[in-house]
């Protein structure tokens, strides 16, 4: 792979990265989805939870290995919540053509206990 490859794939990453972010962070770009378990949560533990969400900035090797920003864990007395963004075609029915692209992506959010998974 030559060095114009390495900077195309970076710029895509990093394009990927920064929606992501931004959906994860004000819910713009994309669709928020709640599984029962969470949107049964009374508002105080629920809003603690998204605040986490949006907060959440501990991406490692481990957590996000394409550096797309797409995953993460949070920890609210001893319980594990998740949340994942995956990127679908407009109509959600496929995985996107080109996740960097907006105009033919739909990103979804989804934000669950660990017992969801």
């Amino acid at each position: 792979m030559d060095r114009h490859e390495d900077a195309s794939r970076l710029q895509r990453t990093r394009k990927i990265q920064e929606l992501n972010d931004r959906l994860r962070k004000t819910g713009i770009g994309g669709r928020i989805v709640l599984t029962r378990a969470v949107a049964a949560m009374g508002a105080p533990e629920l809003t603690d939870l998204l605040r986490m969400v949006r907060e959440f900035d501990t991406f490692t090797s481990s957590n996000d290995p394409w550096g797309e920003h797409d995953f993460g864990e949070v920890v609210i007395d001893g319980e594990r919540y998740f949340w994942k963004i995956d990127a679908y075609d407009l109509n959600l029915e496929y995985g996107s053509p080109d996740a960097a692209d907006e105009g033919v992506t739909c990103r979804v959010i989804t934000i669950m206990t660990a017992m969801d998974l």
